[in-house]
């Protein structure tokens, strides 16, 4: 289903709305440094417009959320780390692109669902492993190359290449505030150049969809307040395995 007849269906139930708004609050809240949210979002929106078609609601929303990050974070972005991932996630955001217009919209949700279950591990590894043994990790061209790419690919597909990148900023020893002010910069420079692609190749960001993205404007808003609040209240790993649980679920009711 469409974003567009999604919205401009009668018989859309109460259910649909507050997932649709829900999602909104956890993109807001994951830019606003909540990374273990950045995931939940994507099978969420998903079940609502359907896979392919979500991504092309769900990047207008991001790109709004980047900007108010960008905002309230600018200061802190460490560009030499960009610079040396950006040309890699471009490619992958290539392949990416070609993949995604070659296969049907079951295709698409199947390699959906198996990236969210992808960077969900990788969370999980980052929680238990990296974090532990920081340095294990290669600060070099390679491992910025191949998480370049990889978070290219995801960040194209599933809108959830979030796991990736944090893994490649942490491997760069990033203070909180600087790897939140770049990663912010980055997300911003991929989700801004993908609209193109997604509106003359895809072909699923039309004005109704976008008219559809606008609405959770100040939702995302408001989760970008929350968000910022609980990261000074909260110890992450509470609610970040909340939220593992949470997407593992969702993405299994892709399948129905």
């Amino acid at each position: 289903m469409s974003s567009i007849s999604l919205f401009s269906n009668t018989t859309l139930t109460p259910a649909f709305i507050l997932l649709f708004f829900t999602g909104a609050l956890l993109i807001g809240m994951s830019k606003a440094g909540l990374s273990g949210l950045g995931v939940a979002f994507v099978p969420l929106l998903a079940l609502v417009f359907g896979a392919k078609e979500s991504t092309g609601v769900v990047l207008p929303m991001l790109v709004a959320a980047d900007i108010m990050a960008v905002s309230y974070y600018h200061r802190h972005a460490v560009w030499k780390h960009i610079l040396r991932v950006l040309p890699w996630a471009a490619a992958g955001i290539i392949v990416a692109l070609i993949i995604g217009n070659l296969i049907n919209n079951n295709q698409f949700r199947v390699i959906l669902i198996s990236i969210v279950w992808i960077m969900l591990l990788l969370t999980l590894i980052n929680d238990t492993i990296v974090k532990k043994k920081e340095d294990k990790i290669p600060e070099n061209h390679l491992f910025a190359s191949v998480m370049g790419f990889v978070g290219g690919f995801a960040t194209m597909i599933g809108n959830s290449a979030g796991p990736v990148f944090t893994m490649y900023f942490l491997a760069m020893r990033l203070p909180k505030k600087e790897y939140v002010g770049t990663n912010a910069w980055l997300f911003l420079l991929l989700n801004a150049g993908k609209m193109p692609l997604q509106i003359l190749v895809w072909k699923n960001i039309t004005l109704p969809s976008l008219a559809t993205s606008l609405i959770s404007v100040p939702v995302i808003a408001l989760g970008i307040y929350v968000g910022i609040k609980i990261v000074n209240l909260l110890p992450e790993k509470v609610y970040r395995y909340f939220i593992i649980i949470a997407t593992l679920l969702t993405t299994v009711l892709l399948f129905l």
